[in-house]
């Protein structure tokens, strides 16, 4: 067999049409410069950024008012607060706890400070706090609902259904409407008893207040001034109990002091005591 001598192909030359011009040739190289500048330019700005929050944050200087006294010269500054959710909380504790005016930087303004301040206004159960820009505050409150008076050391308190305090004013505006709840503890049990009512229509409407006694047990004073005295932890019974006493023998008409519930296999009621007889008068 012939060998077949392969030599090596040397490349084709270049042809001028291939050659890149002129102008793109100082292109590539601006574009390089440019490339190289840039990068050099961004790291730049991060090393004398970080050093001028440490030397702000050193010297004391509030890196966030900053920012936003910047922003500001921008156009984004407050010009709106939205309120959304609000019924009974005053407006002036909320102008106070929000603290903020129209006209100041939006970005230097805390929305995790004006919550705390909000949700510590006893009407506000929870509020959440947004900034919209370029310039609107909106706040959006879940209010507490009162659900009962209570009657604390001579004071009157309106207090939700969790037994947390709502406000201490303006409670004669509920007094007709809200159940009154007297002595320590009451609060926090009040909505479990008025439930149980609630299942006694006619009981509820005879009830005058419940007194929380010794933080154990229940007292409910009636519209015919009986005191019936509830066992702890067996309301409900009794409660059906005596709403079937009164049903079938009329018993809170009657001029009663108390009834006492106490035992399930006793009733016990003591009558109210005869008015004193009236001194005669001497004849003549």
């Amino acid at each position: 067999m012939s060998r077949v001598n392969r030599r090596a192909i040397p490349p084709a030359p270049p042809r001028i049409q291939d050659r890149p011009g002129r102008w793109k040739l100082l292109w590539r190289n601006q574009r390089r410069r440019l490339r190289t500048a840039a990068l050099l330019g961004g790291l730049a700005i991060f090393v004398f950024g970080g050093l001028y929050t440490v030397q702000a944050l050193g010297d004391g200087a509030n890196v966030r008012e900053r920012v936003g006294d910047v922003a500001a010269t921008l156009g984004l500054r407050v010009t709106n607060v939205v309120i959304e959710g609000r019924t009974k909380t005053p407006q002036v504790m909320l102008n106070a706890a929000l603290g903020i005016r129209p006209g100041e930087p939006i970005l230097s303004y805390s929305l995790s400070e004006a919550r705390q301040r909000l949700e510590s206004i006893k009407w506000v159960e929870h509020a959440t706090v947004e900034r919209r820009l370029p310039g609107t505050i909106l706040v959006r409150l879940t209010e507490r609902r009162p659900f009962a008076v209570w009657q604390s050391e001579g004071k009157f308190l309106l207090v939700d259904r969790e037994g947390e305090v709502v406000a201490d004013s303006d409670v004669a505006a509920f007094a007709d409407q809200l159940p009154l709840v007297v002595g320590p503890g009451a609060p926090k049990h009040a909505a479990a008893l008025m439930e149980l009512l609630g299942a006694q229509p006619e009981l509820m409407k005879r009830v005058v207040a419940a007194v929380r006694v010794a933080e154990r047990r229940w007292n409910l004073r009636m519209t015919n001034g009986a005191d019936v005295m509830l066992p702890e932890g067996g309301e409900a019974p009794a409660l059906a109990r005596l709403a079937e006493l009164h049903t079938s023998q009329s018993l809170l008409d009657r001029p009663l002091a108390v009834v006492d519930l106490r035992l399930p296999d006793r009733l016990v009621v003591r009558p109210q005591p005869d008015p004193k007889p009236q001194a005669q008068g001497r004849r003549t």
